[in-house]
């Protein structure tokens, strides 16, 4: 594996342990409305964006309601849990403070809100490692396109082919790929069916942290 100047991370799934809140958030969400969570509901929302989701949701179930009320109502469902409750997954912490030793630039891709991620972040003590944190809301466009990826890259100032990106689901290897970067899966249990096929397609697969590849240490000079 080449040396990499620079790590993206998603954070559902990847270095947040958080899957749970939004199993919880869609199993009380539809309940109220009557129905149950379909079995093919989350791989058929994960890789896109928040608005496409409130979109895909509403037309799936054709519910008589806006996008923007459905966006409002998921974070204040679940505002209190990552500001409060949301923990990292193992060994996340110890990493990022190595590689930010190493003098690696840091950024996020995800899917997730700021309103959302800062605070959970700064609960976690990690926000201060991030040299930038990056949004698919602030592309247009879900993970099953590079864009996010390309930004965060651009705003680290370090060529994709130098950065290293670390998803749970084979939809953003995919696309970091495409982006020219190396991808690592990480395991999720959420989604552990999804393990097989995003090991054909990473470039390399980590259980947790302790597995994560340390580039050596850089010349600031």
């Amino acid at each position: 594996m080449q040396r990499f100047k620079a790590a993206i991370f998603d954070l559902d799934g990847t270095l947040l342990d958080s899957m749970g809140v939004w199993e919880k958030i869609d199993v009380e969400f539809l309940a109220k409305r009557g129905f149950a969570v379909p079995p093919d509901y989350l791989d058929a929302i994960c890789a896109r964006t928040f608005y496409e989701v409130a979109r895909y949701t509403i037309a799936r179930f054709a519910l008589d309601e806006t996008p923007e009320a459905l966006m409002e109502e998921w974070r204040q469902m679940a505002l209190c849990a990552y500001s409060r409750k949301v923990r990292l997954k193992p060994y996340v912490k110890a990493y990022l403070s190595l590689l930010h030793t190493r003098g690696v630039k840091l950024g996020t891709a995800t899917t997730l809100s700021d309103p959302l991620s800062g605070p959970c972040l700064e609960n976690n003590g990690i926000a201060h490692y991030f040299d930038t944190q990056t949004t698919t809301d602030e592309t247009g466009s879900g993970k099953d396109k590079p864009d996010v990826y390309l930004l965060a890259a651009e705003r680290l100032g370090v060529p994709p082919e130098s950065c290293i990106v670390f998803e749970d689901l084979p939809q953003g290897i995919l696309s970091a790929k495409q982006a020219g970067m190396t991808a690592i899966g990480v395991f999720e249990r959420a989604v552990k069916d999804q393990q097989a096929q995003m090991q054909g397609i990473a470039d390399g697969f980590i259980r947790d942290f302790r597995e994560a590849p340390v580039p050596p240490e850089m010349d600031r000079g």
